[in-house]
């Protein structure tokens, strides 16, 4: 897949059909529309290009609004773009000027001008140019007059309900890892470097690596204790933002659990994310660790002293085991 951070440079590409939309999560709904990309780009031996941005929209014409967070950095949507078999993905720098353009200008001097698709695939929900109002049928309307394609693709349901990231995002925050997880099509994941802790873990049995994740848009699940498998690499020198992960599909998984909270049993008001690695015991300090959270094993509790804790992390190392098969 090639990359592109602006619009700046891009070369003529081959009978485009493209794609525009944030694709926070890259979630099954979004898989939809990708997989319907791909067939049409095959059908016409075209090439699939997505348009994305960064930053999210939402934190410049809501600049006002409480913060939220992502499932995914920008540079974990360029991941997940690869691994779907996209042949470019455009990354359109989203400010002030850019999200005032009117939604005719949008369609005309933006999609037109700078891509000239053969066929342009959106979602039902898809809104664009100055307050959103850009939609479907106004594109619908271009159609013969500009020359392109169209086609619309319904929302995809599980369950009877909408697949959509604020939807996955809720369901994190909630602990819902199963559910989030069922809604992505794969395993929820952050990463961060390991840094000292205070060593609480080691003398009792059960040492971690303490993650403090450097990206600060990035979701973390809510507190409590879950099952994970963790991929462990060296921290990426220096490079241009949203360039991808130096992680490897191919790096050896670790199973292990981890703890999300404030420790209440050691009256420790901070939240921190600790990760206890199964027959694992090497000094990481500095590297950074990938987490795959694959399932909720219980809430925080706060217990009456360091044997009771240590009674409960080896029920909970048994019940990783058991959800690993093992």
């Amino acid at each position: 897949m090639k990359v592109y951070y602006s619009t700046a440079g891009i070369p003529a590409f081959k009978r485009a059909v493209l794609t525009i939309g944030t694709f926070d999560g890259v979630h099954l709904g979004h898989r939809q529309i990708l997989e319907q990309l791909k067939q049409e780009a095959a059908r016409i031996d075209g090439e699939t290009v997505i348009i994305t941005f960064h930053p999210h929209p939402r934190k410049v014409v809501s600049a006002d609004q409480p913060a939220f967070h992502l499932l995914n950095t920008i540079e974990e949507r360029i991941e997940l773009f690869d691994r779907n078999g996209i042949d470019h993905l455009v990354i359109v720098p989203f400010t002030p000027e850019f999200s005032q353009q009117t939604p005719e200008a949008y369609i005309e001097h933006f999609l037109i001008e700078k891509f000239h698709p053969h066929t342009i695939i959106i979602g039902y929900d898809h809104r664009f140019g100055q307050g959103r109002t850009g939609n479907y049928k106004l594109l619908e309307d271009c159609c013969e007059r500009l020359g392109f394609k169209l086609m619309e693709i319904s929302p995809h349901v599980i369950d009877e309900n909408t697949v959509s990231s604020t939807r996955i995002r809720h369901a994190l925050l909630e602990s819902q890892v199963d559910q989030a997880n069922s809604l992505l099509g794969y395993d929820y994941f952050f990463e961060g470097t390991v840094v000292t802790g205070n060593q609480l873990g080691r003398e009792l049995g059960y040492p971690t690596a303490n993650i403090r994740v450097e990206n600060a848009e990035k979701l973390v699940p809510g507190n409590g204790i879950y099952v994970v498998e963790a991929a462990l690499f060296d921290a990426p020198t220096a490079s241009p933002a949203g360039s991808p992960s130096s992680i490897a599909t191919d790096t050896p998984l670790l199973k292990g659990m981890m703890s999300i909270g404030i420790r209440p049993t050691i009256a420790d008001n901070r939240r921190t994310i600790e990760v206890n690695l199964f027959d694992f015991n090497k000094d990481i300090y500095g590297r950074t660790l990938r987490v795959y959270v694959k399932h909720y094993l219980r809430p925080e509790v706060k217990f009456e002293g360091l044997e009771p804790l240590m009674a409960q992390l080896a029920q909970d190392k048994l019940d990783s085991l058991r959800f690993f098969g093992l």
